[in-house]
């Protein structure tokens, strides 16, 4: 599991069915979600998702992570991904083994990207699989509606505008 902090920041990595890791970053406070479906949970793969996240989040006006939450993994463990965070956020912390209920919000958000997503349709290949994940951060961050905050969808919590989103889902 990975989650991050920001000012308020979250995030985190579940199965993915027939292989694969999902991995996921959420913003604590607006609830704005990036994930991935990865090929596998070694420490480059890591290194290489948390730098797009991050990517992610400072278009987003997201910029500064007071601290990283992961699990145990050895992909969290690796001394290069550990460097890594240290050079972006004040702090590393690792939640304590077979305790998910410590990265609360990102479980709550991959419950329902699994009821809604993964396992609600039938899927033919893991490209068609990938290329959904990312309609779906769209429609997640965009246009779904979250009751955790007043049953708006987390972009609008963001304090800058996002220009490359269209008004409706067409």
């Amino acid at each position: 599991m990975f989650r991050a902090t920001s000012p308020r920041t979250s995030s985190d990595t579940r199965s993915a069915p027939e292989g694969g890791r999902l991995k996921s970053r959420i913003d604590g406070h607006s609830r704005l979600a990036y994930t991935e479906h990865l090929p596998d949970e070694k420490a480059t793969t890591t290194i290489g998702f948390y730098h797009r996240a991050r990517a992610f989040f400072a278009a987003h006006g997201i910029t500064r992570l007071v601290r990283v939450v992961t699990d145990d993994g050895s992909n969290y463990r690796a001394g290069t991904f550990t460097r890594w965070v240290l050079a972006t956020a004040s702090r590393h912390q690792r939640i304590r083994p077979f305790t998910p209920r410590h990265n609360g919000k990102v479980e709550q958000c991959h419950r329902i990207f699994a009821e809604e997503l993964l396992y609600a349709l039938i899927w033919t290949s893991e490209t068609d699989r990938a290329n959904a994940i990312q309609i779906w951060n769209l429609h997640d961050n965009h246009y779904r509606d979250h009751t955790a905050i007043g049953g708006r969808p987390p972009a609008s919590r963001l304090r800058t505008g996002v220009t490359n989103v269209m008004s409706h889902n067409t």
